[in-house]
């Protein structure tokens, strides 16, 4: 019975579940599809009150990472994304769908992922930080300039990102000093994995008949993914540790931050504004991300019982 609920508390395998439950049946994806920004907007709440408030006033100690938060997500991986997008993909709602993974802020399970890979959890914690308060105004701008105020209301865009990021924070200091954010600890993980599920779930049910009939449009959108998960991490732990000479533990935190992106936000975003196929770039960069944590994973276990 253990065995079993820790297979179902696995991030991985619940992931790897609602992909395969969104390509079976499709029915429930359209009835759920409204329930996108509230669970990205729970998610959000839950993770961040792993956040304590005591570490926005620290302004000093926050900022290097803050800033170093910033730059890997959004002017190396938004950047070169951005590069790569307009080389390789021709599909328009894909491209929109590239574009909307460049303006999004790293996943916010960049925090969890630094624990158990031996990262550096404090640089995350505030390099997350300072990719999110940029996203409110990095985000609007990137979607403005790629994809023009026609098909993007920037108050809108505001108003979600307000939902997404600014509301969750302030619901989850609320939680902290209610204490009710210790009382639901035990159940913390277990809420935002199948959040996570129902979000991929959605995402993925929606865009099944592409996947299962149309796969050959989909191998721009697979190599590129890879390239911005696979290929950008080891260019980061290329400059960090051959150039800069950065410790293990912060380079391995960079690489979360410059390589995982917000796919659940992404994939709203494109709900919303778009369509669903502008939500496909999402949806497979988030199943090469499980791949990537994986090898990750392997690569950490490798290098620890070489040094044992």
């Amino acid at each position: 019975m253990d065995k079993i609920k820790r297979i179902f508390n696995n991030r991985n395998f619940i992931m790897l579940l609602s992909l395969f439950l969104g390509i079976a049946w499709e029915d429930g994806a359209y009835l759920g599809k409204d329930l996108m920004l509230p669970l990205l907007a729970l998610i959000m709440t839950i993770s961040t009150t792993t956040i304590s408030s005591d570490v926005f006033r620290s302004f000093t100690s926050m900022f290097r990472p803050a800033l170093a938060g910033f730059f890997v997500s959004y002017i190396f991986h938004g950047g070169l994304l951005l590069l790569l997008n307009e080389l390789t993909i021709k599909n328009d709602s894909f491209w929109t769908g590239f574009v909307l993974l460049s303006a999004v802020p790293p996943a916010v399970a960049v925090l969890p992922f630094a624990i158990f890979l031996k990262g550096d959890t404090s640089f995350v914690l505030f390099g997350s930080i300072g990719a999110y308060l940029g996203a409110l105004f990095t985000t609007p701008l990137i979607l403005i300039l790629f994809l023009g105020s026609g098909f993007i209301n920037p108050f809108k865009v505001f108003l979600i990102l307000i939902e997404l990021i600014i509301a969750p924070l302030i619901l989850s200091r609320i939680l902290i000093k209610t204490g009710v954010s210790k009382k639901i600890e035990p159940l913390k993980g277990m809420i935002v994995n199948w959040s996570f599920f129902l979000v991929v779930y959605i995402v993925t049910g929606l865009n099944r008949n592409v996947i299962l009939h149309r796969p050959l449009e989909l191998v721009p959108v697979l190599i590129l993914s890879i390239l911005s998960t696979f290929t950008f991490g080891w260019i980061i732990e290329l400059v960090s540790k051959r150039l800069f000479k950065i410790k293990d533990s912060i380079t391995k935190s960079l690489i979360l931050l410059g390589t995982y992106k917000n796919y659940g936000l992404a994939g709203g975003l494109a709900l919303v504004f778009f369509d669903t196929e502008a939500a496909v770039p999402a949806t497979v960069a988030s199943t090469v991300s499980i791949v990537y944590i994986i090898y990750l994973q392997m690569k950490v276990r490798r290098n620890l019982s070489k040094s044992n």
